[in-house]
């Protein structure tokens, strides 16, 4: 009789097996038949893979739950695949054959299977009966004298939690304050995926929310406590409903070390399992090693270190891979332990002298309380026998991995044997699929570095290219990163720029480094370990709590507010931090840090993609760094040499605007001045260098400040061109051609200005009358900088009331659009428009149509400079 059933639907990809895997365990372990779950993830595994690898179909699972057992339908859209005869073992092939494993191991553990078939769909079954209990007994174990008894603390807090349909606390006893250190007022209503820090399983979906779905649990996990540290805690979750029908999930949780008091007994030792038809052992983790790996390689890795512990009954298991110069193993998978804690850690290959201390031997260890630290990875899981085999191939380390027990003495140089048949024959699949993620890994890092690249150089600006390197570690490489700079080798290393993945840290963050000491900007390549943050976050997150729980008697909301910030920030950076020095030019200018949150550490692939974008980011810094400076001694000296203001003169308006061709330049070639010469004189000028840039701005300032020194030492306006002409020549290859319209202006009593104006190779200045005519108000003479013996001469222009004088260089004139030109007419034609303006309408109403004459922007400098005479009473 079936009394419940589940069913899954898997997609035709490799990731489809240890989805399914996960499904059927879950299911049955909530059924309650754990007696059998193993067995039934094997065989699922395999007609799965047959299914979705070999065949190429999706594959629809079914559960089964019978009074007696449990039965297990595999389908797939693939029925003219050939099935062997049962019952004819040598049609089913060998273990080392592709197709016919999934059957073989059907006819060895299932206690009845068939495939059945319709025209579109086969159908492969297995049953799998529960073990015969003595009445009323569902699992006993032996007697023990005290002395093997598990150990726990005097006093065996068993913590209680409801949980509601929504996954929120409804219920917390006095034995989870005590453990976890939040009174009750403060975390029901919470959902307890806030406080559960759950252990990473690559390649399976259950997470806190689904296991919480289930209708019975068991396993380990991790529960933020109020001081911002994680406890390990061993957890039994039963579904249960209400007499109304609301379902909800009671949670009882023990510490980690005190698991037997909620484990299920441990199962029936490997040597006493079913024997195959054939009279020899049928050990599943060999016949299952065997068979297509996985395509992911977590995926693979994880199966090795569940079929390896459950090969030697372990309570535990872990795999390590190497690095490629074979000096540390990165923790890759583990079962039974803390992985979320685990995951990606380093330890060294040759942990001490001796072959017990090297990953490159096999070791067995009876008591690693005997031996403290013997394995670094199982200090503070309570593991106490522990027998470790290196994966090799053609001799080379390629990874090393244990299986641990609880008890002592549990292994021998049996199960080493063991162990290490089963990882020479896993060890070329898993670096054939370490190679393939690699090479995934490297092809997504230059991509990576390229783009990078790409947006580094598109900017010099400095606090751009600080905010670009963060949000390019972040969350790429790093939950939070913080930059470092340094200004030269007598400061201290400042903190510029901090970022995190959820804005909402980014403050208390940037609080916390700013209260430490930044670290050693020391310029050793690569990445280094930096414990300083962790530390004080969590110094601080202690304190904070000790203080807020000595409020006896104060409400709850105060207890919140005064730990809440402190420990989210200590849970943000109480992972592992690493710093990367910024140099460039042999120079460290900063140091660039990555974060993980609690318990996290960095994959080496990962921290070796960091030290590359660091040379990176560290020279387009400094780069920017650079260009800032340039840039503002550049803009100083440039300023210089621009007029520092122009004066107020009596009787006569007075506007000029000045454009510099080119990014970032305030001076070019042109320039203009106007100053008091003495007795009521004003000197004008407005001149163009030829060429831009630097060379063409040092012949500006020597002409500006040339004009004004000769200008009040009395000479005439000719006289002071021929002596500038002189100057210029006397620059020799720095020399250049100038263009010059120089002139004094003298305000007259009857509101008129008498102008006498010299007009050296410049486009001629023209004179706008009242009733609108426009004519040049001189003639062209030589240029300076060509000849030495010039012979110049000045012309006398007297403006009347109303009239206006405008003076432009040839940016102006010379303005273009395709074959156009605006010229000396087109200016003429829009000056005539400007009759009754005041001088700074006139100018700006000439640049405005000179700014639309072309969609363009102007390739040359522009200088306009417009004189209006208002005479006596302005109109």
């Amino acid at each position: 009789m079936i009394t419940a059933r589940a069913a899954a639907s898997f997609e035709p990809v490799g990731r489809s097996v240890a989805t399914a895997r996960s499904f059927v365990r879950d299911t049955l372990q909530g059924w309650g038949f754990a007696d059998v779950v193993d067995d039934a993830v094997v065989l699922t595994s395999e007609l799965v893979t047959n299914a979705v690898v070999h065949a190429g179909t999706h594959a629809e699972v079914l559960c089964l739950r019978t009074e007696d057992g449990v039965r297990v339908e595999v389908s797939d859209r693939y029925p003219e695949r050939e099935v062997p005869v049962q019952g004819s073992p040598a049609a089913m092939g060998s273990p080392d054959r592709e197709g016919g494993r999934g059957l073989q191991l059907c006819a060895a553990l299932a206690a009845r299977w068939g495939v059945d078939y319709t025209p579109t769909h086969k159908n492969v079954w297995f049953q799998l009966d529960l073990p015969e209990r003595p009445v009323g007994t569902r699992a006993a174990g032996p007697s023990l004298p005290a002395e093997l008894l598990p150990l726990a603390d005097g006093r065996v807090r068993v913590a209680v939690l409801q949980i509601d349909r929504k996954g929120t606390i409804n219920a917390w006893n006095e034995d989870a304050e005590e453990l976890f250190g939040y009174p009750a007022a403060e975390v029901i209503g919470r959902p307890l995926t806030d406080l559960a820090a759950w252990p990473h399983t690559p390649g399976t979906g259950t997470g806190v929310a689904e296991a919480l779905q289930l209708s019975r649990w068991e396993g380990s996990y991790g529960i933020r406590g109020a001081d911002g540290r994680v406890a390990q805690v061993y957890a039994s979750h039963l579904r249960v409903r209400d007499t109304g029908g609301e379902p909800s999930t009671v949670c009882l949780l023990v510490r980690d070390h005190e698991r037997a008091v909620l484990q299920t007994p441990q199962r029936v030792p490997a040597g006493d399992q079913a024997t195959a038809s054939d009279g020899q052992n049928a050990d599943p983790f060999e016949v299952f090693i065997g068979s297509p790996a996985p395509d992911d390689l977590d995926g693979l890795l994880q199966r090795t270190v569940e079929r390896a512990r459950d090969m030697l009954d372990g309570d535990s298991a872990f795999l390590l891979l190497a690095t490629d110069d074979e000096t540390e193993l990165e923790v890759r998978a583990s079962t039974g332990l803390p992985s979320a804690r685990q995951r990606f850690a380093r330890v060294p290959v040759e942990a001490g002298p001796g072959r017990y201390g090297s990953a490159r031997m096999p070791a067995v260890h009876d008591d690693l309380n005997a031996v403290p630290g013997a394995v670094p990875l199982l200090n503070g899981t309570g593991m106490r026998s522990v027998v470790t085999v290196p994966l090799k191939v053609e001799g080379r380390l390629t990874g090393s991995l244990g299986v641990a027990a609880e008890a002592p003495g549990r292994y021998s140089n049996e199960e080493a044997l063991r162990l290490q048949f089963a990882a020479d024959r896993i060890a070329l699949a898993v670096e054939s699929a370490r190679l393939g993620e690699l090479e995934r890994l490297r092809r997504g890092s230059l991509s990576f570095l390229v783009e990078a690249s790409d947006l580094l150089a598109g900017t010099l600006d400095r606090d751009q290219t600080l905010a670009l390197m963060a949000q390019m570690t972040v969350p790429t490489l790093a939950t939070w990163c913080a930059v470092y700079t340094i200004a030269d080798q007598a400061s201290e290393p400042y903190l510029s720029y901090v970022l995190h993945e959820d804005e909402e840290l980014i403050d208390g963050i940037k609080s916390l480094l700013s209260k430490v000491a930044p670290p050693d900007p020391v310029p050793t390549p690569g990445a280094r370990v930096w414990t300083t943050p962790g530390e004080v976050a969590h110094q601080a997150a202690l304190r904070s709590s000790m203080r807020s729980l000595g409020l006896s008697g104060g409400p709850t909301r105060q207890l919140a507010s005064g730990i809440g910030p402190t420990l989210t920030t200590a849970s943000a950076v109480g992972g592992e931090t690493v710093v990367l020095p910024l140099v460039a030019r042999n120079r460290v200018i900063g140091m660039l840090t990555l974060g993980k949150p609690t318990d996290e550490h960095f994959r080496q692939e990962i921290l070796e993609l960091a030290e590359d974008l660091s040379r990176r980011a560290a020279l387009a810094l400094d780069n920017a760094r650079l260009y800032s400076e340039r840039t503002a001694i550049s803009q100083a000296l440039q300023r210089s040499l621009l007029p520092p203001g122009l004066p107020q003169i009596d009787g006569v308006e007075v506007e000029v605007i000045y454009r510099a061709a080119g990014e970032g330049n305030e001076v070019g070639g042109d320039f203009y001045d106007l100053f008091p010469i003495g007795n009521g004189a004003y000197g004008f000028a407005i001149g163009d260098v030829c060429g831009t840039g630097p060379n063409a701005a040092a012949v500006t300032g020597l002409a500006r400040h040339a004009l004004r020194l000769l200008a009040r030492e009395g000479l005439s306006g000719p006289a002071v061109l021929e002596r500038l002409n002189s100057a210029i020549l006397d620059e020799g290859d720095r020399s250049r051609f100038l263009t010059l319209l120089y002139g004094e202006m003298r305000p007259q009593e009857d509101g008129s200005a008498e102008l006498k104006v010299v007009c050296a190779g410049h486009p001629l200045p023209l004179r706008l009358r009242q009733d609108g005519t426009v004519v040049p108000a001189a003639e062209p003479q030589p240029l300076l900088g060509v000849i030495e013996d010039l012979e110049l001469y000045e012309e006398t222009v007297t403006l009347d009331p109303g009239d206006v004088l405008l003076c432009v260089t040839d940016g102006v004139t010379e303005r273009r659009e395709g074959t156009r030109m605006l010229g000396d007419d087109g200016l003429a034609d829009v000056l005539t428009t400007c009759t009754g303006l005041t001088a700074g309408a006139v100018a700006a109403r000439i640049m405005r149509a000179v700014e639309r004459f072309a969609s363009d922007a102007p390739s040359d400098d522009m200088a306009i400079l417009a004189m209006r005479v208002p005479g006596l009473h302005h109109d």
